[in-house]
């Protein structure tokens, strides 16, 4: 139709969509006006956003071109927008009654801003290797096949398993093969497809991420905790249960810090081949280890009954939301069925990315950058404890991106009050305890050294001091 809306611009096809009604008493310049003075007051129109030439903005409405420019015009003089040659028409610079009130509204939920993050919970995000993934990112989509942007493999792009497989064979020690490995958005996804095929109580440790109980909850299966020492896991607590499955954390317990005991993990594995049960092995940080050589994998000693789960959260950023599973062969047929027909979770890019990423050399240059860096801010934060508090413990830190400080019994709660006053986040050991533990609760903090930038690593740790000696 020649008088519809797609071709009522009359040709005028640059800018931008604004969504306005005019309405009320008054010319169409007032009601103009009007319209745009209630969308910048509300908020809907923030500062600096760019206004739609008026001639788009006339054959968007209907009204006359003149119209629409004087509006324009007098809203400059009244201060509502600023025009500039170049630049085009955008609203002004100015605070808004509904943009006080929020501001206003959050600053009584948070009385207290964060100045420091110390929680264990991500990479440094300005160490994320930006150019060299730019690089990487060119390089695969110039070689990708067609077929790479059709309906993607639930099991993952085959280059990405490869190199993958080749990457943990090499770095891990875990007894992989392209066919084997299923890829996912991250840890927690894989965790739950396994819940969807497992059957029966899960064991954990007594200590861990409080999203892993989470997890197991939302799909109904019982999880029992297990007892952790300074020898890792007590998996001599498993003979007995009716657990089918055990999740741990064999490189480095979370987040109590160590590896497990070589009997240990020599036991967990009697007990799994015995029982039928099967071993989930988080090896969420195995890839930084400061003081000795990494400890292997535990999937190596049972790949028939051990799943491996890994993912770049720590190593390169959460926001990937990039993962893998390392799959026992009478698994994988029901963790596909469990995922669906089609990859609906792990883009394509970024796993054709991640491949040449792996491929090129790339992440284990990035590794051992960040492996340094993060060793050197441990080293500060134990020669700055040993100074300014020397009667905290300090453990767990020969590998991964945290401490745990041992804190006097009973004096876990007001040492998190006195880092909140401070605008300190960090976390209490109490929030990972599993609610049925077995074993008496450990006061303690779990301060993660990864998230804070360069410059703000020193202040953090300062404010860390003052809440430990009570000042």
């Amino acid at each position: 139709m020649a008088d519809d809306w797609a071709n009522s611009a009359g040709g005028e096809t640059a800018g931008v969509d604004l969504h306005l009604e005019l309405a009320g008493e008054g010319s169409p310049r007032a009601q103009l006006m009007s319209a745009l003075r209630d969308a910048i007051r509300s908020g809907r129109l923030a500062s600096g956003t760019r206004l739609p030439p008026y001639r788009t903005l006339a054959a968007d409405l209907g009204i006359a071109r003149n119209t629409a420019a004087a509006a324009y015009a007098e809203l400059v003089e009244e201060g509502w927008l600023t025009a500039q040659q170049g630049s085009g028409t955008r609203v002004a610079d100015r605070a808004t009654p509904a943009a006080v009130d929020r501001k206003g509204a959050a600053a009584r939920r948070n009385p207290r801003r964060v100045l420091h993050d110390l929680q264990p919970s991500s990479p440094n995000a300005a160490a994320f290797p930006r150019t060299d993934w730019a690089a990487s990112t060119r390089r695969s989509l110039a070689a990708a096949p067609n077929d790479a942007f059709g309906v993607g493999d639930p099991r993952g792009r085959v280059e990405l398993r490869r190199t993958v497989a080749e990457y943990l064979s090499r770095a891990r020690g875990v007894r992989a093969e392209p066919e084997r490995i299923i890829i996912c958005s991250g840890f927690a996804h894989g965790l739950q497809l396994l819940c969807d095929v497992l059957n029966g109580p899960m064991a954990m440790e007594a200590y861990g991420l409080d999203f892993y109980r989470d997890i197991l909850h939302d799909k109904w299966i019982e999880s029992i905790p297990v007892s952790v020492d300074h020898r890792g896991a007590v998996v001599d607590e498993l003979v007995g249960t009716d657990a089918r499955a055990v999740l741990l954390t064999p490189a480095h317990q979370y987040p109590t810090g160590g590896p497990l005991h070589p009997e240990r993990r020599a036991a967990v594995v009697d007990w799994i081949r015995a029982s039928g049960a099967v071993l989930l092995e988080d090896d969420y940080d195995g890839e930084f280890r400061y003081d000795r050589q990494p400890v292997g994998a535990l999937q190596g000693l049972d790949p028939d009954r051990i799943v491996y789960l890994g993912s770049v959260s720590k190593s390169l950023s959460p926001a990937l939301r990039l993962g893998w599973m390392v799959l026992p062969d009478s698994l994988i047929d029901d963790v596909l069925s469990a995922k669906g027909s089609r990859e609906m979770w792990a883009g394509v890019v970024t796993q054709l990315t991640f491949a040449d990423f792996l491929s090129s050399g790339a992440y284990d240059r990035h590794l051992r950058r960040t492996r340094a860096t993060y060793r050197r801010r441990r080293d500060l934060l134990v020669r700055m404890l040993a100074q300014r508090a020397p009667h905290i413990r300090v453990s767990g830190i020969a590998a991964g991106l945290h401490a745990v400080l041992e804190l006097p019994d009973g004096t876990e709660d007001s040492t998190l009050h006195a880092a909140r006053s401070l605008g300190l986040a960090l976390d209490g050991l109490r929030r990972y305890r599993h609610p049925a533990a077995p074993m008496p609760h450990r006061d303690g903090l779990v301060v993660g050294y990864g998230t804070p930038s360069d410059h703000g690593f020193g202040p953090a740790l300062e404010a860390l001091c003052r809440a430990l000696s009570g000042r």
